[in-house]
């Protein structure tokens, strides 16, 4: 298994990345240990959590996510073995949003605490904060940086031309640079990244982490009629892809899955990290047996004629 650099950064990762979003909200505490286990043992490190999930589960205010995982590291120790990304910005439905100075320095306070360390290895802006200078967050992040807390940085749901703005202010003033840049992408959901996110990351070599990379577990072959779609909190969602063009893309996915004797999941993560620009896919699980199918993916190669197959299929009109 491949070890990715993320972006021009020293940090590495395998091509699967553990989302941990659904850890407090449809993933207790005891199963999500056994999920970080079964994800490390197989020799996977990065983990992607952010400061406000799971915050739209019924009773919960935000951060049970990081708490797990905090938790878990305390409990098994070797925090070198894995690499530790969360986010800061997204709003908690109060004042704590953006990405201003004094709100990052206070996030990045309570994330450490929460997850019991004292370095994030990679520290990413949540979403654009069009109201705060592009120098304002990123001098914010050199802090943190020259602190010893945060290694790298990365952005997430930014639009092209900001995402190439905040490059660029980097490079004018002497910044901390963004590595990484977190995405929804994935064999369904491609046009949005592909026309217009994927030449800034190409060209300035960051390192792209996939969520949603399954499609909502769309791509997994689970949902293929109305009546399923309802199976999980989580189905709800695949009525979005249960048209003709999601209909077809399974359908080429299942014949790749056949021919390789592999699962869809395994062959949708396969196409997907294969992809230029793409430093690891962001999977998560909600029992510690799915763990193991998924991670196969990073394994499995695709011939030429599959992949053309499934970019055929995928094709937006």
């Amino acid at each position: 298994m491949d070890s990715r650099r993320i972006g021009r950064s020293d940090l590495t990762t395998a091509p699967i990345a553990l989302g941990s979003s659904v850890f407090g909200w449809t993933v207790p505490e005891g199963t999500a240990f056994d999920i970080l286990d079964r994800f490390v043992a197989r020799g996977f490190d990065l983990i992607d959590t952010a400061d406000v999930y799971y915050l739209w589960a019924n009773g919960n205010s935000g951060g049970e996510s990081e708490t797990i995982i905090g938790n878990w590291l305390k409990s098994r120790g070797g925090r070198d073995r894995v690499k530790i990304a969360t986010k800061v910005g997204e709003s908690f439905g109060d004042e704590r949003q953006g990405l201003k100075r004094d709100y990052i320095i206070a996030g990045v306070e309570a994330s450490l605490k929460r997850l019991q360390t004292d370095y994030i290895d990679l520290y990413q802006a949540h979403i654009d904060d069009p109201e705060t200078p592009l120098d304002e967050t990123l001098e914010a992040f050199d802090r943190l940086i020259e602190a010893g807390k945060a290694r790298v940085i990365g952005a997430s749901n930014y639009e092209a031309p900001r995402l190439a703005a905040a490059l660029e202010t980097s490079a004018a003033k002497g910044l901390p640079r963004f590595e990484s840049f977190q995405t929804l992408y994935n064999l369904y959901d491609r046009a949005v990244y592909e026309k217009e996110l994927a030449p800034v990351c190409q060209s300035q070599d960051l390192g792209v982490l996939t969520y949603r990379s399954l499609a909502q577990g769309f791509l997994t072959g689970k949902y293929r009629a109305l009546a399923s779609s309802g199976q999980s909190p989580r189905g709800s969602t695949a009525i979005n892809y249960l048209n003709e063009r999601g209909l077809r893309i399974l359908a080429a996915v299942d014949a790749v899955a056949e021919a390789q004797a592999a699962t869809p999941a395994q062959v949708a993560l396969a196409w997907l990290i294969a992809r230029p620009t793409v430093a690891a896919a962001i999977v998560s699980a909600s029992r510690p047996e799915q763990m193991d199918a998924v991670l196969d993916a990073a394994t499995l190669a695709l011939t030429s004629e599959q992949v053309a197959a499934l970019d055929g299929a995928s094709q937006e009109a």
